[in-house]
């Protein structure tokens, strides 16, 4: 029986303790990152990388400053979404090129991109930063999903120093800063205490207002 979006959102938790002796199939972590590939963002500039850290020292000196959480070692991917620290000329000329060579030179395509460099590139770095962070939200969820199909356990995290993190990958001299985390793994059933719990949401009168 097929399952539905339902069924794995309730399948789906954020898995406390995973299975170190487990490694993700490198087929399926490739699925996961095409779901973040494909996920959409603002103005398609996709504002972000994804960094697939499975080298042990770097995981083992990532979890100290990310609130000791033991998924980070026992899982054996760790995604690290790191967002571009501003929008800059040629960040978004290379957005626009992309799209010539796959759509064609469009009419109206460049004049768009330029009314959005004349928006972007004037403003505070930090409030670009924060809207490009915002547009990683979008994909972590994607990738969550999509881990969920495919009977991946993940962990997104917000729980560590952004900044501790950002030195140990070397993210500033790429121009990005770390915003997520997400371990890929497989659940281990004992010692993880939130595995059998149900799950817990509001209902659906105390969280959506219908407006007619």
């Amino acid at each position: 029986m097929t399952k539905t979006l339902n069924d794995l959102m309730t399948w789906r938790y954020a898995t406390k303790k995973m299975d170190p002796t487990k490694a993700v199939e490198q087929d399926k972590v490739e699925q996961i990152l095409e779901a973040i590939r494909l996920a959409p963002t603002s103005s398609g500039t996709q504002p972000f990388e994804v960094l697939v850290v499975t080298n042990e020292d770097l995981r083992a000196q990532i979890q100290p400053v990310a609130w000791d959480q033991s998924q980070i070692t026992e899982g054996s991917h760790l995604l690290v979404f790191a967002a571009w620290d501003t929008y800059t000329e040629a960040r978004i000329d290379a957005v626009v090129d992309q799209l010539v060579a796959e759509r064609g030179d469009l009419p109206t395509l460049r004049a768009y991109y330029d009314n959005l460099k004349a928006t972007y590139l004037p403003r505070d770095p930090k409030e670009n930063f924060e809207h490009a962070a915002r547009q990683a939200y979008i994909a972590l969820g994607f990738a969550m999903l999509a881990a969920a199909e495919l009977e991946v356990d993940c962990t997104p995290m917000e729980g560590f120093d952004p900044q501790q993190v950002d030195e140990i990958l070397g993210l500033g001299e790429l121009g990005l800063r770390s915003v997520l985390l997400l371990p890929l793994g497989y659940r281990q059933a004992e010692g993880d205490w939130l595995l059998n719990m149900p799950k817990s949401r509001k209902t659906r009168d105390a969280l959506i207002r219908d407006i007619t």
